[in-house]
Parts: structure tokens; C-alpha cells; sequence
């Protein structure tokens, strides 16, 4: 393990890895999917049938018809749609299977006529009502609350523009990828301990510099903030994601392909059908591909000693214009409209249940 002798040296390598970025945004949010149906343009048809499978099984009815901001049922062969991605905090040792809370939230939202995609990263800590339970919590508690289907109700509640689709995956899912793919190499920042995926406290020690890393160390890289924040753990997230699909792509062993659509399959629910990702594939494909990530702005907030993220009211108006035009549901010329303020809490507004007390 080599450490780094100039800080300049990381730096310019990352401003070079910037410059491919923007196409490979698009990809950091779909790369367990894009995992399964790039197999069947590199593979055999059999690769083709094990993706298209494992993506069955994973197939969950999220009860909706389609969403209720919606006046039609979309086919993403030729509509502008929306995917909600879901990281789960879920794991045995907790005995929190179908209980969990989302530890990331990403709503895509891409549109066909110009080939573009907005990715809007949603804080954990947000403090939005809750429809599921009927108060005001933070989002991450919705997916304990109620599911996916909670946490799509949350999102819609407080964004204003329609969930159409989501897909969930567990941390296990992220440390199974990576070890099928033989580890990722990746420029660790700083020295830091971290927790591995069954919860032993300080089981990962990683040293700072370029290095391969396995899955439980890149998962420690992606779930650790104790040394930064949760801006710097969402960009150290976005950098391993591409170390993945570089991995991904490079490798030449039939064998591991089937290991990486198994640890995608076996850690994935999704209300995509293998059609609808398929139709997807053309975003990825074109060089003239227009991403854009967009970050909820906001302030820290504290009730009864518990940390919220409370979103900014005229940013928020802002990003949910802007989404709104970009699924054509908005004319651009259209004015804007006000932030509805029932869907975001403030101080007078106070949480009814402990789950903070015992999660953090």
C-alpha cells in the first residue's frame, strides 16, 4: 500500500477524472442495472437470459397503477420518467428486513427528446412530512416506516413531480459487486476506521493512497463521514461508482459477468420490468448525453436535541420547477410556482417517534 508524497498529484488526477464525468453520472445511478443489460451486447445470448432473470426475480409490484401526479400510464420506450433509487441500511444483525432505513436517495428523471438526465441527491436527514404515518420525520425513516412505497409517497409529497419507478438495493449488494469483480482500485483520501456491513465497529482500517480495495472496504469508503461530511461521502460515492463500472468494462471473464448479475439479482427489488431498462440503454449510449446532478440546498435544524436537514423553500421551488419542465410536465415559459409548505417542516412542527433515539 503506497502512500501518496504530493496532495497536488491527487488533485490533478481527480480534476482529470472530471472531465469524463458527465456521461458517467447517468451511469454511477444506474450502473447495477446497467450491469445486467450491457452483458447482453458484450456476451452470448445465454449471459442475455441469465440478466433477464435475475432481473424477474427481482421484480416487486410497488401497488400503484401509476403515480398519482400522473394522467397517464408512461412507457419509457417513449415518455420522459423518473426512477427513484433506494441504498438500504438493511442487514441480519440488525433484524431489520423490511424495516430498514434508506441510507441514499437519488430520484432520476430523464427525458427522451433532448437525451438528458437530472439526477437530484436527496439528504437523509431532510426533514418533509411524512404521508405514510402522517407527521413530519426525516425521509430516511419513511422506507422503515413503509417501504418503498412510503418513501416514493414522501418524495413525491415534497418534490411535486411523479415517482414512477423505483429500484432498491442493499449494502450487500454493493460489497457483492465488488468482490465479484476482483475489488476496484481507488485513491483513498485519509486514514479512518469504519464499520463493516455486519455492524463490528472499527472492523475496517484503510490507509491513505491509491490502492485495489474489496467490498467491504469500499463500502466503508462509501458509508463513512466521520472525517468530512455528507457532501464529500455523496462526491466519494460518485467516484466509486465509476471505479466499478471501469472495473466492470475492462474485464474479460465470462465467470465474473455471472457473478456480478447473481450479486445484483440476488440484492435487488425493483418495479422496473427487464423492458423498461432496456429502453434505457439509449441515454448511455450517446455521446451527446446531457447529465446534470442536482444538490438540495438547505440548513441544519434542531428539535428536542435531534438533527434534521431543513431544505430551503425558495431553492426547493427552484429544483422542482426545473424537474418539472424537464418530464414535460411544466411549459419552461410557465411561471413558476410557490413551494407547497406543508410538505417541508420547520421549527414549529415537531417529530412523533423515537426511532432517532436509537439510529442515527
Amino acid at each position: 500500500m503506497k502512500k501518496k508524497e504530493q496532495v497536488n498529484s491527487r488533485s490533478m488526477k481527480r480534476k482529470s477524472k472530471k472531465r469524463s464525468r458527465k456521461r458517467k453520472l447517468l451511469l454511477f445511478v444506474l450502473v447495477p442495472i446497467l450491469l445486467l443489460v450491457t452483458a447482453t451486447s458484450v456476451y452470448a445470448f445465454n449471459i442475455f437470459n441469465r440478466a433477464q432473470q435475475a432481473v424477474d426475480n427481482a421484480y416487486e409490484d410497488d401497488g400503484r397503477d401509476r403515480s398519482e401526479l400522473r394522467d397517464f400510464d408512461v412507457d419509457p420506450d417513449h415518455d420522459h420518467v423518473s426512477i427513484l433509487f433506494l441504498g438500504i441500511d438493511e442487514n441480519d444483525q440488525r433484524d431489520n428486513a423490511g424495516s430498514a432505513l434508506s441510507d441514499s436517495m437519488i430520484l432520476a428523471t430523464l427525458n427522451k427528446d433532448d437525451n438528458s438526465v437530472k439526477l437530484t441527491s436527496i439528504p437523509r436527514d431532510s426533514y418533509v412530512y411524512i404521508p405514510e404515518v402522517g407527521y413530519y420525520d426525516k425521509i430516511n425513516h419513511a422506507h422503515a416506516f413503509g417501504g418503498a412505497r412510503a418513501s416514493i409517497e414522501a418524495v413525491e409529497g415534497f418534490l411535486d413531480v411523479p415517482v414512477d419507478y423505483y429500484a432498491r438495493f442493499n449494502f450487500q449488494a454493493f460489497v457483492d459487486v465488488v468482490d465479484a469483480l476482483g475489488g476496484v482500485d481507488f485513491d483513498v483520501p485519509y486514514e479512518f476506521t469504519e464499520s463493516n456491513s455486519d455492524d463490528q465497529r472499527d472492523a475496517i482500517h484503510l490507509l491513505p493512497g491509491e490502492q485495489r480495495v474489496d467490498g467491504e472496504e469500499a463500502l466503508a469508503l462509501a458509508r463513512t463521514r466521520k472525517l468530512d461530511s455528507d457532501l464529500a461521502r455523496g462526491e466519494r460515492q460518485q467516484e466509486l461508482m465509476e471505479s466499478i463500472l471501469d472495473r466492470a468494462v475492462s474485464i474479460g471473464s465470462i465467470n465474473r459477468i455471472n457473478d456480478v448479475i447473481d450479486a445484483v439479482g440476488d440484492n435487488m427489488t425493483t418495479s422496473l420490468s427487464f423492458d423498461d431498462m432496456m429502453s434505457f440503454i439509449s441515454y448511455g449510449m450517446s455521446g451527446d448525453l446531457d447529465v446534470e446532478m442536482i444538490n438540495l440546498e438547505g440548513s441544519d435544524l434542531w428539535l428536542d436535541g435531534i438533527y434534521y436537514y431543513q431544505l430551503d423553500e425558495q431553492h426547493l421551488a427552484e429544483v422542482q420547477n426545473k424537474l418539472q419542465v424537464h418530464l414535460d410536465i411544466l411549459d419552461e415559459d410557465e411561471e413558476m410556482q410557490p413551494v407547497n409548505e406543508d410538505a417541508i417542516g420547520g421549527e414549529e412542527d415537531r417529530h412523533q417517534t423515537d426511532t432517532d433515539q436509537h439510529i442515527e
